[in-house]
């Protein structure tokens, strides 16, 4: 085996950031781009190493003439490479980016919870990254939506979904597939420009490496790094500063005390709203919602917001803000 410096980079990466542990089982999603190509060649040249148990999974949205071939294709490479494959093909063809990001995780956690795997590995880059943050930053998300693509997350009880390349660009794990002849299955909906990500990777990111910085998919990708971290920070404070707002109340959750929400700067009274929020609304709280009720921790007595969807109200009554549901 030739160890390039890729091989070191992941080493290092796996072992520092804690991603895995030794003889764990992982199941590592390859669609047989060269992305997921590079991370299970990558995964395969450490094997010996760390004692990893690794297994195939391949996701067909049918939404492709040749999404069948492309299964068989990544189907025989498992085979050549002696290691189980799954299969997960949708019954209905999935039309939309977000919905077959959805199907794509929920097949790859069903997978992994059949046949007993902790770790579920995605060969998400630092390209993914940059694209992730522009498209957030486009949205308007704040700085939560902006760091989205992390190291790890949970899927399910006992399941993580881990991202061991976020460091590596595109162009980085093209090379590595040259190198070793990697035979890369070119997905024909990665050209197509009708999907925003792929508008954004194709045209500008380009445009922003020619006209203001090559580098910039390091550099966004980092901004990622940096803003993980401090989401993190603000999400723990605020679930803190939460509990103590709620503390003579603990039977009433959507009751506040304004008087400890009014002591905190105002990133962290937004988050604890953002937090109450995500619990009664149908959908994610914009940030109109966010700042209507945030408003109430200043307001006159007895304000009140007008309904928000799904019907429920808020409502000052002296030190407290009150949240109605529409049934209450």
């Amino acid at each position: 085996m030739t160890w390039t410096p890729l091989h070191a980079q992941i080493h290092r990466t796996i072992r520092s950031r804690h991603l895995f542990t030794p003889n764990q089982r992982l199941l590592v999603a390859v669609s047989g781009g060269q992305d997921s190509l590079c991370l299970i060649k990558l995964l395969l040249d450490l094997q010996p190493k760390w004692g990893w148990n690794l297994g195939v999974a391949h996701c067909d949205h049918c939404w492709r003439e040749d999404s069948q071939a492309n299964a068989d294709h990544v189907q025989n490479l498992a085979q050549s490479w002696n290691i189980p494959f799954y299969l997960e093909t949708a019954i209905n063809p999935v039309n939309s980016e977000a919905s077959a990001r959805n199907w794509r995780y929920q097949a790859l956690t069903k997978i992994a919870q059949n046949h007993n795997y902790q770790y579920i590995v995605t060969g998400h880059t630092a390209s993914d990254r940059a694209e992730t943050l522009l498209y957030n930053l486009m949205r308007g998300t704040g700085a939560d939506g902006l760091q989205a693509l992390t190291w790890q997350r949970p899927l399910a009880d006992n399941i993580l979904l881990v991202r061991p390349l976020l460091e590596i660009t595109r162009s980085q794990t093209e090379e590595f597939c040259q190198n070793f002849n990697l035979p890369i299955w070119e997905d024909s909906t990665n050209q197509n420009l009708q999907y925003a990500r792929n508008r954004i990777r194709k045209e500008l990111i380009p445009y922003l490496q020619e006209n203001f910085n090559p580098q910039v998919e390091s550099n966004l990708a980092q901004t990622a790094e940096l803003l993980q971290a401090e989401v993190e920070y603000l999400e723990q404070a605020a679930l803190h500063l939460r509990e103590e707002a709620m503390e003579d109340n603990i039977n009433h959750p959507l009751r506040l005390n304004r008087r400890v929400l009014q002591k905190a700067p105002l990133a962290l009274q937004r988050r604890v709203m953002r937090q109450v929020l995500q619990e009664i609304l149908p959908n994610a709280p914009n940030f109109e919602h966010i700042e209507k009720l945030t408003a109430l921790i200043t307001a006159p007595n007895r304000s009140q917001t007008d309904p928000f969807p799904g019907g429920a109200t808020a409502i000052v009554q002296d030190s407290w803000i009150c949240i109605k549901k529409d049934k209450e």
